[in-house]
């Protein structure tokens, strides 16, 4: 009994002397300062992270639309692409109805509708994925898939594409749980051939096989930080059972894949000649899963994305559309920068189709447009600001004149 009066705390050092009580344990001891100073802790992180739910669910309440109202929201912000929108709204419906009836009738168990947009740069697929999670209001992350590589190598497991998602939201995972994946550059990690690899492909197979377990459907460790996992790392586990998972990629070259197998090139009297000019510009249309294996996707891969869909190349009248008609266009943009500064901009018909004609020719989409839109107009934007300019008129002459003398009119036509 002489030895309990030099029993102390194991946590603040108090003597038995100094405390009311001094509970015991196992291998050591706590004073009753210590066990309320504890409480107050873990009330703390209790409500810190309820308020992060709570917060994530009031900030993601999910607002399912039918798909004509989601294909007519599209069209107020991309122009064209009616056969792309229209498989993107039914797929991204049949999902999100099929996230909110879980129920298993007469063994009837609705699986999940991945989707894989192919489409040239600058055409809209990474648009299209981000304005369906904005009219959703579900969270959404779009990752590279370029910087996903095999287990064991450097670069980023392709369970870090679920910490960009969980950081949009809050880490709040019930909203993760239901967000958007847009996976692009899908096409950057096919295999190098068409046969089986025998040996590790770090950046290709390799990462198409780790892609597999998510896209179906799974419980996931996720790094919080994003990176390598490690043992020692605080994971959070994320079922993406309900995730939906986009892949966008220009696939280029698989135009070629396809010309082998619909065989376009018929010959004879009877051949309509522009119908056969139409195809070979849109040849996209006839894509089917057979092509992208054949591009390099292993078909493990495309049997967990069933929805395929492809975007057409741009013309000179979607192009122009596209610089005037959508809410977000970019002459409206360009008309709200200068009314910031008290300055009224118009731009010239002919303008409009110069900047078109020079986007066609450096095949450089709707990316382009903003490019050209830039080199035209940078120099008003550097001297006007502060002036007593009012009003700018952008002439033809003058779009010539400033394109010729950006760094743009240098690029080879292709």
């Amino acid at each position: 009994m002489a030895k309990q009066t030099n029993l102390n705390c194991s946590f603040c050092g108090r003597t038995r002397e100094e405390v009311k009580i001094l509970i015991a344990g196992q291998d050591g001891h706590i004073c009753e300062n210590c066990v309320e100073h504890a409480q107050e802790i873990i009330g703390q992180e209790l409500n810190s992270k309820n308020d992060i739910a709570a917060s994530g669910s009031s900030n993601f309440k999910l607002n399912i639309r039918k798909p004509k109202e989601i294909k007519q929201f599209l069209d107020e912000y991309i122009i064209g692409q009616d056969d792309a929108k229209k498989v993107l709204s039914v797929a991204v419906y049949n999902h999100y109805k099929r996230v909110n009836n879980k129920q298993i009738v007469d063994d009837v168990e609705i699986e999940k509708s991945n989707i894989v947009m192919i489409g040239e740069t600058g055409t809209g697929k990474t648009l299209l994925a981000k304005s369906v999670a904005r009219l959703l209001n579900v969270p959404f992350a779009i990752v590279d898939a370029t910087v996903f590589t095999e287990a064991g190598y450097v670069g980023e497991d392709v369970e870090s594409m679920l910490t960009r998602l969980l950081q949009n939201c809050n880490y709040d995972v019930p909203s993760a749980e239901r967000g958007i994946v847009y996976v692009d550059e899908i096409d950057k990690i096919a295999r190098k051939g068409d046969n089986p690899s025998i040996t590790r492909d770090v950046s290709g197979e390799g990462v198409q096989q780790g892609l597999l377990k998510m896209l179906e459907g799974t419980e996931v460790l996720v790094p919080p930080q994003g990176g390598r996992k490690h043992p020692e790392q605080k994971m959070i586990k994320v079922d993406t059972k309900n995730i939906l998972f986009i892949c966008g990629g220009a696939f280029d070259g698989i135009d070629k894949v396809i010309a082998r197998r619909v065989n376009t090139n018929a010959i004879g009297f009877s051949i309509n000649k522009d119908e056969q000019e139409y195809q070979r510009k849109n040849i996209l249309q006839f894509i089917n899963a057979q092509d992208l294996k054949s591009f390099g996707l292993i078909p493990e891969l495309l049997g967990r994305l069933p929805v395929i869909t492809h975007l057409d190349p741009l013309d000179a009248d979607t192009l122009r559309s596209i610089l005037t008609v959508p809410k977000n266009s970019l002459m409206k943009q360009y008309i709200r920068l200068f009314e910031l500064e008290g300055i009224k901009l118009e731009v010239e018909e002919d303008v409009l189709d110069f900047m078109v004609t020079k986007a066609l020719e450096y095949k450089l989409g709707a990316r382009g447009l903003r490019s050209i839109c830039e080199s035209i107009l940078t120099d008003a934007m550097f001297e006007l600001p502060g002036s007593n300019t009012a009003k700018l008129r952008v002439t033809l002459d003058y779009a010539i004149k400033m394109f010729g003398k950006s760094k743009l009119s240098a690029l080879k036509v292709a």
